[in-house]
């Protein structure tokens, strides 16, 4: 009895004191690499996607970096003011390609790839909140299963609030060491719950349940980490586009972790409780 406690116990520490939730972007584009139905999503999108954020980096690097990094070099040490200066530079370029590109042109191909995902995950039944799906089982392309998207979808929705934090927050690059790491967890602490946007929607919260899932304690150092680590992949120039899609099939594999997790969630005091008597034979 005492050694199948024991793992439960176990069990309850690691999901109290470890959360994945960093791993999703990463896992996010290794979902995408191997399931060869998502890959159509791409044709349309990434290219020119692609071109037009290097062209707006591009410029930035040509006109403003070498005089961030000889303001940087006045007070930082040896080499710290080009790594300062880089991210100073990638966080304008990610804030540009943000109001530019993202909501304008990407945001229904991630609501695409987040419900197929859910469907291939054997979670339909929560796409069909929002929007049909075909009922067709030998369909084996979750894409081809998906029905027109509802009016307004949105995989994250534009936020003034997050822009104005980035504005605020991006002087932190100036400082040395700790800058940078600071600068992308506090962007990340708001960029997390709203990677999960299409999650809340299709759940059905409404903006209390929303704002009370997100800042349970668990969730909301889980959601920073979730934030810190997609912005961190949105900070390698050649790859951010590609970034931007795989991170809506990571959010889908994180939804569906959330609810595993809320599936399989039994209160300890009940976990150790014996089973309920019944007197039938």
């Amino acid at each position: 009895m005492a050694h199948d406690a024991q793992p439960g116990a176990m069990k309850r520490f690691a999901r109290a004191n470890f959360s994945p939730a960093f791993l999703y972007p990463f896992k996010g584009i290794w979902y995408f690499a191997t399931h060869r139905y998502l890959h159509p999503l791409l044709k349309s999108r990434l290219l020119p996607l692609t071109l037009l954020a290097t062209c707006v980096l591009v410029l930035l690097f040509l006109t403003a970096y070498i005089p961030v990094v000889a303001f940087l070099a006045l007070f930082h040490y040896k080499g710290s003011a080009w790594v300062n200066g880089t991210f100073f530079i990638l966080g304008i370029g990610t804030l540009l390609i943000s109001l530019l590109f993202e909501a304008l042109f990407v945001d229904d191909t991630q609501v695409d790839i987040f419900d197929a995902v859910l469907i291939a995950e054997g979670y339909e039944h929560l796409v069909k909140n929002r929007r049909p799906v075909a009922d067709d089982i030998d369909e084996s392309d979750p894409v081809k299963r998906l029905g027109a998207r509802e009016k307004g979808a949105t995989f994250a929705p534009f936020s003034v609030r997050q822009m104005v934090e980035l504005i605020i927050c991006l002087p932190l690059n100036f400082i040395p060491f700790v800058g940078v790491p600071l600068f992308l967890l506090l962007t990340g602490y708001r960029a997390g719950p709203l990677l999960n946007w299409r999650y809340f929607e299709l759940k059905g919260f409404t903006k209390k349940q929303r704002n009370q899932f997100i800042k349970t304690k668990q969730r909301r150092w889980e959601y920073m980490w979730f934030g810190t680590f997609y912005l961190l992949l949105q900070f390698i120039p050649p790859l951010s586009m590609l970034f931007l899609l795989t991170s809506a099939a990571g959010s889908a594999l994180w939804s569906v972790h959330v609810e595993q997790e809320s599936a399989d969630h039994v209160p300890a005091e009940e976990e150790d409780l014996p089973p309920a008597y019944h007197d039938e034979p």
